[in-house]
């Protein structure tokens, strides 16, 4: 655990634990963040437009630390904190000279305890090493283990003190990791099941520490508590866990709060949307603990309310950001609107194939919507629309395939796409489901499965029966450049590092493809492809139609039968994004 304590503090420290809590009740409020995801400003920095952000977050925690005491209060957040935004970007990658601005921030805002999610993984050993180096509130993550000796990478929990009460913040990172990133983004380190690793180092720290109060942290979604999902343990930790007061969950964002009478779940979502809150009373009698009462909920975060003094602190830092991607990159003929990715082939799509099929020896490429609901307008483009085009910190790997493992990876691709249909009326062709979707900030229907696993293929010829069931509607005829396509030859093909790591199941239980041992495969591996991105539209100028959507390059694929195909799809996207 690191140690930054000063003689006096030393000294303070030893004090208390002497002394430990007196005899009376005490009020604890829990407030917690996760998936922030890069958003610490409020501005877009284009225009006037305004997010969802720490400064506003901030303001929230700041009053309530003013009604409470702050004594009283204590704050955590569950990990993805610096990626997917302008401002954790430049911060990572561009002056990776000074403190980072993440660190500062959660300083300024005097976090307790940050646990290490997969996105802060994804930014390489320079960004997380730095941040753990640099700021105070210690980085968790008790599975990340070490393959040299065997211990923590991180640290494993943290202790924090309220009124002489012993607080212990346990944190652990999403298991799975291996399955969303490539293996040198965590060389040195691997990772362990939640379940039992949890309960053990709870065990670990309630023996070592004898805490009054116990708060796990992890870098998991809340799941559905039947065990079912490697990667959101949060209900079965909640079913199992013994000793643990707070249990708070992540990743998925999906807002949830569960309570029962000796441990509540927390989890507030994303993109600082929501504040998590818990509230503990507790009664020392005797130096022991005698009665606890829990409850938790949700604060929504009002964008338009920040903290102004965070702000003018930050300004700096805000505006080397926004110089940064306000600089002009090229220039953009057509509109490229991400939700057109659902009916089928699309301007935005076929820049991404384009682009991933200029990087030899590609011949063939995969790719998917990475932005849900996103438009770029035509005009002058600056760096701050890649961010639109490509969130995330992605490499590019090209790997080799069979042809009968490409036809599979994109019938499973499709089977979490759209559904088998007829043709009859009130029949959906998108797999969607008539229920809101606080990931994607669809009110009615919404899809049952990620968008951004739904890829389709550059470089080839072939069309998707839309009548025919799931395994057999792919019917590729042909490469692009018309060379006859074969199930038993040999493709280099295109994809992100998270897709070739196994990101989505499509190369695992699509095409069948044992993931530990991509590395046999990769026959190329690229830098990220936001800044790929940057490079194309720097050598061709002017991105038009013609240029991205040349079918000697990236082929052509369709649903068929069309005339089925187009009213289906009509209908489903009026519910999807109605008005538009």
């Amino acid at each position: 655990m690191k140690i930054r304590l000063t003689f006096f503090a030393l000294l303070a420290v030893l004090t208390a634990v002497s002394c430990g809590p007196k005899d009376g009740k005490y009020v604890l409020h829990l407030y917690t963040t996760n998936d922030v995801h890069g958003r610490y400003f409020d501005s877009l920095y284009v225009g006037n437009a305004t997010d969802n952000s720490l400064l506003a977050v901030s303001r929230i925690v700041d009053s309530l630390r003013n009604v409470h005491g702050e004594e009283n209060v204590v704050l955590v957040d569950a990990g993805d904190c610096v990626q997917g935004d302008n401002a954790s970007y430049y911060f990572n990658y561009v002056d990776t000279v000074s403190v980072h601005l993440y660190a500062r921030m959660a300083d300024y805002m005097k976090y307790d305890a940050v646990v290490v999610g997969n996105h802060d993984i994804e930014a390489g050993h320079p960004v997380y090493d730095r941040l753990d180096r640099q700021m105070k509130a210690p980085l968790l993550a008790a599975n990340a283990i070490r393959t040299d000796n065997g211990n923590a990478y991180f640290d494993e929990y943290t202790i924090i003190r309220r009124h002489g009460l012993k607080i212990a913040i346990v944190g652990l990172t999403n298991p799975n990791i291996k399955n969303w990133l490539s293996p040198e983004l965590w060389s040195g380190m691997e990772f362990e099941s939640l379940i039992p690793k949890t309960q053990e180092v709870v065990d670990k720290v309630i023996a070592r520490e004898h805490p009054q109060v116990v708060i796990v942290a992890v870098h998991a979604g809340t799941g559905a508590g039947d065990g079912s999902s490697y990667e959101s343990q949060g209900l079965d930790l909640m079913k199992s866990l013994k000793g643990v007061d707070f249990l708070i969950c992540s990743h998925d964002h999906r807002p949830a709060v569960f309570e029962s009478d000796s441990i509540c779940l927390i989890n507030s979502g994303s993109h600082c949307r929501n504040v998590g809150e818990g509230t503990l009373e507790i009664e020392i009698r005797d130096g022991k603990v005698v009665s606890k009462a829990l409850s938790a909920g949700l604060i929504p975060v009002d964008k338009s309310k920040v903290d102004t003094a965070m702000r003018a602190h930050f300004r700096a830092d805000y505006e080397a950001v926004k110089d940064f991607t306000l600089r002009p990159v090229g220039e953009l003929a057509m509109p490229l609107v991400t939700r057109d990715s659902y009916r089928g082939m699309c301007d935005y799509i076929n820049f991404l194939h384009t682009v991933s099929l200029s990087c030899a020896p590609a011949q063939i490429s995969f790719a998917a919507p990475l932005n849900f609901d996103g438009m770029v307008e035509p005009g002058t483009l600056i760096y701050n629309d890649l961010f639109k085009i490509y969130p995330f910190e992605n490499q590019l790997f090209v790997v080799q395939m069979t042809g009968k493992e490409i036809k599979d990876y994109l019938e499973y691709s499709y089977g979490t796409w759209i559904n088998t249909v007829s043709g009859k009326a009130g029949e959906h062709l998108l797999k969607m489901e008539n229920k809101p979707d606080p990931r994607t900030g669809l009110k009615n229907w919404s899809f049952i499965n990620r968008a951004y696993n739904f890829d389709s293929a550059g470089g080839l010829l072939y069309e998707v029966d839309i009548r025919k069931p799931e395994g057999e509607r792919v019917n590729i005829s042909a490469l692009a450049s018309g060379e006859a396509f074969s199930e038993d030859s040999t493709y280099n093909v295109a994809m992100t590092s998270y897709r070739a790591s196994g990101g989505g199941g499509l190369m695992r239980a699509g095409a069948g493809i044992d993931t530990d041992r991509v590395d046999e495969r990769v026959v190329a591996r690229y830098p990220e492809i936001r800044e790929i991105i940057y490079d194309y539209i720097g050598k061709v100028g002017t991105l038009t139609p013609e240029v991205v959507g040349n079918q000697a390059v990236i082929g052509h694929w369709e649903f068929v039968p069309e005339e089925i195909s187009g009213k289906l799809i009509d209908s489903d996207m009026s519910l999807l994004f109605p008005g538009a």
